[in-house]
This record gives C-alpha cells, sequence and structure tokens, in this order.
C-alpha cells in the first residue's frame, strides 16, 4: 500500500529519522512507501477527475495519451493538469515513443500498479 500524506519537508525528515533510529537500534525495518504532499496538492490530487484518471490507470501497465483522452473524454488541456500532479509526486511517468512515419506518441504508466493508494491529511 502506498500512504500519500499531507505534510512538508520537516514531516518528511521526522519520518526518515524515526527510520534511522529503528536502524540504529537494529529493528527490523519495514518498507513505509510514503509521499508526502502539500496540503494544497492533495486536495488537488482528490478532485473526481483526478481519483477517475487513478482508477482508470490502476489496471494498465501502459497506455497511450490519445487513448486516455478517447476513453476519459478529457481535454488535452485537462489531461496535461491531470498528469503534471501525479507526475510530480512520481505516479506517473509520461514517456514519448516514435511512431514510425507519424511523429511521436506519448504513453503513460502508472507507477503505482495495483498496489492500494491511501490518501490521509494530517492536521
Amino acid at each position: 500500500m502506498i500512504n500519500i500524506k499531507s505534510g512538508n519537508l520537516d514531516d518528511f525528515f521526522d519520518s526518515a529519522l524515526q527510520t534511522a533510529k529503528e536502524i540504529d537500534e537494529h529493528k527490523t525495518v519495514t518498507p513505509k512507501h510514503t509521499v508526502w504532499m502539500e496540503i494544497e496538492d492533495l486536495s488537488k490530487i482528490l478532485k473526481p477527475s483526478r481519483t477517475t484518471l487513478i482508477k482508470y490507470l490502476r489496471d494498465k501497465k501502459e497506455v497511450y495519451y490519445s487513448v486516455i483522452l478517447e476513453d476519459l473524454k478529457k481535454s488535452p488541456s485537462s489531461l496535461n493538469k491531470d498528469l503534471e500532479i501525479l507526475l510530480k509526486y512520481e505516479l506517473v511517468d509520461v514517456l514519448k515513443e516514435v511512431n514510425s512515419g507519424h511523429g511521436i506518441k506519448k504513453v503513460v504508466r502508472p507507477l503505482y500498479g495495483n498496489e492500494a493508494l491511501e490518501f490521509k491529511a494530517a492536521v
């Protein structure tokens, strides 16, 4: 499971310090799989259009940008904004692939696979 938590850089370093203490004490450290996100970005990613995109990408290894536009009936500017925030937190990767004789196609790859995403707002 990937935990997406609201927080800032200090919260990230506090978490890293706790992990370092566990290592120093020779405790077994379990991977945390946590993504720290500013509260403004957390609210942006929870928009219905973005959660729809996250769900859409869940079962896919990769999908063409043009296919997403068609399947989700989105405009390019809307999809670009959605992908921008997901790219920022490394939840997706966007690559360019040569389409022989027809230019370049964008390929979107989700980096969370089938893992559950849990969103938490700490206030």
